[in-house]
């Protein structure tokens, strides 16, 4: 059924028009996550006595899920999805460590 649906969205008017702008959603899938890096920033060099704040189990599973993400782009051979998501892996996991270590184990 989602093929399907895929199909019939890759036929329309819009599906037509958006397989046009595939150069700037691989942009936006590279830049995207990099707005996880004022959080990193400010856990690792700014405000890490607020890293109890942080919640463990969020990142984590922000983490978890850009993995999945990530080996599906592969496994489609999509670029904007595993580029960005290989990004949001990175930068998320970077998240869980420094929560790791200046608030321990937290939810």
């Amino acid at each position: 059924m989602l093929h399907s649906i895929g199909q019939k969205f890759i036929k329309s008017d819009l599906g037509r028009v958006m397989k046009h702008f595939e150069g700037f959603m691989v942009f936006v899938g590279v830049v995207g996550p990099f707005a996880t890096l004022p959080q990193l920033a400010k856990l690792y060099f700014t405000h890490s006595q607020h890293a109890p704040g942080q919640s463990l189990v969020t990142w984590s599973l922000y983490a978890a899920l850009s993995v999945l993400w990530f080996v599906y782009g592969l496994m489609v051979n999509k670029l904007p999805i595993y580029v960005g998501n290989g990004i949001s892996m990175v930068l998320n996991a970077l998240m869980v460590v420094g929560i790791l270590l200046h608030a321990g184990v937290t939810f």
